[in-house]
């Protein structure tokens, strides 16, 4: 038996935005169900953070989630297991008002874990753990310690593990706690990882820059010997243009539809063709181009140093500035604080 797992869909991130809505759209219509409907998935397990505002929703990206994901589901009669992740609820403190029980109701074929759940599919038994928090880590400790489930699957902050390319998290979760199942699969980070028994699924799509270059998609599990396949999401959001004097008459920016494009620029010696080449992108209805190209804000580097600083991730950069600062402060503390601020405004967008 195969089921289809996915976490972290965030519908309404970047504030409720219709061009990620489009992409969201596109990659359910042209990815996710074609290859359920070719490979007979009846089962759908969701890791949680399937709303991206804990607080509030709005009504069109809600339309447009129910259009494009729950009624194709329920249409086709699939089950879907949805655990609770910390983006579906009100309180930090507590599950009680999520947005998954109060929004979804009308799905038969949908159930939604808010408590540790026991689920046993093709004589597979799964522990299913919704996010832990003061109000209910104690039951789902002794869930952990008691159950005789082969595999877990949650939306676990676990401690050891890159949320992001170069930032590893230091608090959470004791891994170990996990270390009696033969697989665990979580949600929660958007980078795709592994250790040992437990493997971070990743989020389906690129949502912000800092998910430039990175593979996104979803990924089955065969209940026979706990398989799992990776299936690519192919739709990029985001790009990178190094312009090196670059031809206008022979690039083609029709590709770059609905995109959001950096243009870098390395070299330019004619503003008149520089700016016939930039309008090309703007004919092609690419959603948004941000220019870079003066390199005086970098002080000493060079453009072939800040190509560089481009392929590195954003808290590399604050970390080895702060390394090279002449500070009298604790360093290890200030680079914490920059990584908790820089985690932050990633979720807010």
């Amino acid at each position: 038996m195969k089921i289809l797992l996915i976490t972290d869909q965030h519908f309404g991130a970047r504030n409720d935005n219709p061009i990620f809505l489009g992409k969201f759209k596109q990659f359910y219509e042209q990815i996710v169900f074609p290859y359920i409907d070719r490979n007979n998935i009846d089962t759908v397990f969701c890791l949680g953070d399937t709303f991206d505002k804990r607080k509030s929703i709005n009504y069109l990206s809600l339309d447009a989630t129910r259009e494009m994901w729950f009624k194709p589901l329920q249409d086709r009669g699939i089950k879907m297991y949805m655990l609770i992740g910390n983006h579906d609820i009100y309180f930090k403190n507590t599950l009680r008002v999520n947005a998954c029980d109060h929004l979804l109701k009308e799905y038969d074929n949908l159930e939604i874990i808010n408590k540790p759940t026991e689920v046993v599919l093709d004589d597979r038994k799964f522990l299913m753990l919704p996010w832990i928090c003061d109000d209910n880590k104690n039951d789902i400790y002794q869930a952990i310690e008691d159950t005789d489930a082969t595999a877990c699957m949650g939306h676990l902050e676990l401690s050891g593990f890159e949320a992001l390319p170069g930032v590893r998290m230091e608090h959470g979760e004791d891994p170990e706690r996990f270390s009696k199942f033969k697989l665990t699969c979580t949600g929660h980070f958007h980078h795709r990882s592994r250790q040992d028994n437990i493997m971070y699924l990743g989020n389906p799509y690129q949502l912000y820059w800092n998910d430039y270059g990175a593979i996104r998609g979803f990924h089955t599990l065969n209940t026979d010997d706990l398989r799992l396949t990776f299936i690519q999401n192919p739709f990029n959001i985001f790009e990178k243009i190094f312009y090196d004097d670059t031809p206008h008459q022979t690039f083609d920016a029709r590709e770059y539809k609905d995109k959001i494009v950096k243009l870098i620029v390395k070299e330019k010696t004619d503003q008149v063709l520089f700016e016939k080449f930039v309008d090309k992108f703007y004919s092609s209805n690419v959603y948004d181009v941000k220019i870079v190209e003066n390199f005086d804000f970098i002080g000493y580097y060079d453009v072939e140093e800040f190509e560089s600083e481009e392929s590195e991730d954003t808290i590399s950069i604050l970390n080895r500035y702060i390394d090279e600062a002449e500070v009298s402060l604790d360093k290890s503390i200030v680079k914490n604080l920059l990584k908790e601020v820089y985690m932050e405004a990633c979720e807010v967008g």
